[in-house]
């Protein structure tokens, strides 16, 4: 009877399918429209305020940790004829729990040490830094900060003053390095640039104690070169590193309205970049107008014509575009105005502005917004049913895992063609579909390289590692290492694998919820849940066989989308393919190469880091990692296991060229309309952004819901692989369960759990801080990886490793990536191959120590005693 009704639910669920999949066919055609790529918006609105607050001329004014700073300026309430009122006081405005739009107001108890205005402000993970500012008589150079205290109000501290006064300026932050451009002094109009440091350990010395500081300032600022033209500073990142912009007003004698500055270079000097569009009116800057927002963008408030214009500078592709306001009257003084005060600052996601003559005020709040940010009924739809057809797949496949074998292993009767489709999407998946674009949008090809060393490593992988696994008919890779060495040094493996795979479910999630988030109603938390819950659903159900064909048909959705996407991109490019190429040539973007001989190198992408690292972790990888070998398993004898091998190893850096071209499309398709970028999208969401707002409806939802799923897949692959290594390494040896039945049921519920515990890494890995998951995921290889691939290459060359001397050789690897980690030492793409490196090392030489120690039986275990 059960049988019965196992057999009609697995038919019923083969219909469902066929079902849906003819409804995805006929949406798909209903649906084939696309949206125009809409230009960005400013939608503004106005903020209250208390009348004291707001109702000052060019005060010190900045943001930390969403706490709104307004201190000191000159009174707007004062008559035509009357002398300026300068003040001191500081007002603090935060969130509103209760009314989103609204900020509770409070006035602090300290004051500024003498009234002033003008001045320059700056914000960083510190506080506020305050410099310089006049009143009627005297022009200041103390550096003040700000901050809020335990009591929930103001303190301030005094830094070291500034070289000379200062009366209007600009200062930026480029990491915990202070920028300061001096324009006008207590004797007039001047140029001059400084810099402080105040990383933790100098600003805990500038800030002990309670008691006012004096200062040499010689012995602190550094002075710079600066552009002699420059009104304004501004930070941020080009792709390759946070640097600085000077703007410059424009004018025909100036070879460029905008310079940058990379610090960090051997000889730092200015080079320009793109200025103005010539088709813009004449603009008049003035100091703080201009606000870095997003990972790349920078937004300048320039004022034309009696009203003011919104420009934005994309720091990666070095173009402006202008901005289309909504309600632009709100960013208009009136008429009768002499000189205008303008602040902009960084909000809750949104834009502040505080504006102000000597007569009137004002503080507005922007949103950022464009009218793709609608996923569409056709594109929800799609993406519901082809999620649901994902998950009836793991119901399909329940009714098939009779024993434990089968869950884990498919029943050794997985076709060679499936298997190779599903390690090529369990190594790349969503990681590759989001990820590389966006790296290679952001920079160059260089990671390409590291790509191609797959090709190294599948011939060892091939003739060398999998017959090992198959010889000892292992369902956890961490089998060989008890036979090898002992049950210790295979526990401290499995668990070690555990951990890293934890963290990879937590950053695959993260990397696609971010992008997802970007283009669904969803918010990044929600994707993370999603993913996690469907992952559990098909997984914890179907096992490995589930997991192995919803990979495959990932592979193929995903790289027919990919073909598809490249296709628009290069019809939304004047002069198509050519110009890509032209463009991509010329701003260097097809680099593949670093070659690089200094003692820097082991420190950035050059050639020696890309082949070593990419060798490296592959060959962790495909020794070490259970979600691989976990697949040389499931086919039906060793000729098949290799087949797939070959078939991913070739599929791999082929495929990643798409992946590739496709980043390098999207660098020239947004320089070529930078208005349909929206800045406050993250790069990791650059990709999917596309797809949704400039392929047809019904196109875009099939291709973000294959996005969705294929990160479903890895996450089920992590999970399968994981419960695989608890159930075989933790609970067999020990006899924990009665039965096979047992031992499934154990399976699933540990598949479960660590499914539930990925999901809440997977929440914590959502940060705008972090620019790129995917070189974060190369890191979490290398650190947890490498150390593992390094013992079973050690118990596979060497008879004379020991237990002994292989556990110490793990620790050892482990540690020295974490201290590479730490101190920031190599280039994160190195760490698989310093742990390998390293636990080889230091395992031979601890074994040479503990040579007394009793051997095991290395019949077929090393490759000098494998027949």
């Amino acid at each position: 009877m059960h049988r019965l009704f196992s057999m009609r639910l697995r038919t019923h669920s083969l219909r469902a399918l066929h079902v849906i999949f003819c409804l995805l066919a006929i949406l798909l055609g209903l649906t084939s429209h696309a949206y125009a790529g809409e230009r960005v918006a400013l939608h503004w609105s106005k903020q209250a305020a208390p009348v004291e607050a707001v109702s000052r001329y060019a005060p010190l004014v900045g943001v930390h940790n969403e706490l709104l700073i307004i201190a000191g300026g000159i009174s707007t309430n004062n008559s035509r004829n009357s002398t300026p009122k300068y003040l001191s006081s500081i007002w603090f405005g935060e969130q509103n729990p209760n009314q989103p739009r609204a900020l509770n107001w409070k006035k602090a108890a300290i004051k500024l040490p003498s009234p002033r205005a003008y001045g320059a402000s700056a914000s960083f993970e510190n506080g506020i830094v305050l410099l310089g500012g006049s009143d009627e008589t005297h022009t200041f150079n103390d550096t003040l900060l700000v901050r809020r205290n335990q009591a929930s109000d103001i303190e301030m501290h005094t830094l070291p003053a500034l070289p000379i006064p200062m009366r209007e300026g600009s200062a930026a932050f480029v990491g915990s390095t202070l920028y300061v451009l001096i324009t006008a002094t207590d004797t007039g109009k001047t140029t001059a640039l400084y810099a402080l440091d105040l990383s933790t350990t100098a600003l805990a010395a500038f800030t002990q104690g309670s008691e006012p500081k004096h200062y040499t300032a010689a012995a602190n600022w550094h002075k710079l070169t600066p552009r002699p033209q420059s009104i304004t500073l501004v930070s941020q990142n080009d792709g390759r590193g946070d640097v600085l912009f000077a703007l410059e007003m424009p004018n025909s004698d100036s070879q460029s309205s905008l310079w940058k500055y990379k610090a960090d270079d051997s000889q730092p000097h200015w080079t320009p970049q793109s200025g103005f569009n010539s088709e813009l009116p004449n603009l008049q800057l003035s100091s703080g107008n201009a606000l870095a927002i997003g990972q790349s963008h920078f937004l300048l408030f320039a004022s034309s014509a009696n009203q003011t214009q919104v420009l934005s500078y994309n720091a990666i592709t070095n173009v402006w575009a202008k901005y289309d306001s909504i309600d632009p009257q709100l960013l208009a003084m009136p008429v009768q105005q002499t000189t205008t005060s303008m602040a902009v600052l960084p909000w809750d996601g949104k834009i502040l502005v505080h504006q102000a003559n000597k007569f009137n005020s004002s503080l507005q709040v922007a949103a950022i917004a464009e009218a793709s940010d609608a996923f569409g009924w056709q594109n929800m739809t799609v993406l519901v049913v082809y999620l649901f057809a994902m998950v009836l797949i793991g119901v399909y496949f329940v009714f098939k895992n009779k024993n434990v074998n089968d869950y884990f292993r498919g029943g050794q009767n997985i076709p060679w063609w499936a298997n190779a489709c599903s390690m090529y999407a369990t190594m790349l998946s969503s990681l590759t579909f989001v990820g590389i674009p966006a790296i290679v949008y952001r920079t160059d090809w260089l990671y390409w390289g590291g790509i191609w060393m797959i090709l190294a490593v599948t011939p060892i992988a091939a003739y060398v590692a999998m017959p090992f696994f198959r010889k000892i008919d292992a369902t956890s890779a961490y089998e060989f290492l008890s036979l090898r060495f002992n049950m210790p040094v295979r526990l401290f493996a499995s668990g070690l694998f555990t951990l890293f795979h934890i963290s990879r479910m937590g950053i695959v999630m993260a990397l696609t919820a971010l992008a997802l988030a970007a283009v669904t109603p969803f918010d990044a938390w929600q994707c993370v849940l999603i993913i996690g819950v469907l992952s559990l659903i098909y997984c914890t159900l179907g096992g490995i066989e589930a997991v192995i064909w919803t990979d495959t048909i990932q592979t193929v959705v995903l790289l027919l989308g990919a073909l598809l996407c490249f296709a628009y991109i290069v019809s939304g490019v004047d002069g198509g393919i050519a110009e890509i190429f032209r463009s991509g040539i010329a701003n260097d973007k097809f680099k593949t190469l670093d070659i690089d001989f200094s003692m820097d190198s082991f420190t950035k992408l050059s050639i020696w880091v890309i082949v070593l690292g990419g060798i490296g972790q592959n060959l962790s990888t495909y020794t070490a990692d259970q979600s691989i070998v976990q697949r040389y398993m499931t086919t039906k004898d060793v000729a098949s296991a290799r087949k797939s091998i070959w078939t991913n190893g070739i599929m791999a850096p082929v495929a990643s060229v798409l992946f590739f071209i496709i980043g390098t499309g999207l660098y020239v398709f947004y320089q070529s309309n930078p208005e349909k970028l929206d800045p406050t999208k993250q790069i990791d969401q650059i990709f999917p952004a596309f797809i949704s707002s400039e392929l047809p409806i019904g196109i875009a939802g099939l291709i973000i819901a294959g996005i969705f799923a294929a990160a479903q897949s890895t996450v089920s692959t992590s999970m399968n692989s994981m419960s695989t290594t608890l159930v075989t390494d933790f609970m067999r040896p020990f006899n924990l369960c009665r039965s096979e039945k047992g031992y499934l049921n154990a399976a699933r519920l540990l598949t479960l759990l660590v499914g539930i515990f990925g999901t809440l890494v997977g929440l914590l890995f959502i940060s705008p801080e972090i620019r790129s998951l995917m070189e974060e995921y190369f890191k979490v290889v290398g650190m947890f990886m490498g150390a593992l691939g390094g013992l079973f290459i050690l118990g596979i060359i060497s008879t004379r490793a020991n237990a002994s001397g292989a556990m110490v050789g793990l620790f050892f690897g482990v540690i020295t990536m974490m201290f590479a980690w730490i101190f920031e030492l190599v280039e994160g793409y190195l760490f698989g191959t310093i742990g390998i490196v390293s636990c080889i090392f230091v395992g031979y030489v601890a074994s040479a120590l503990f040579s007394k120690q009793p051997a095991n039986n290395l019949s077929g275990l090393t490759i000098h005693t494998m027949k």
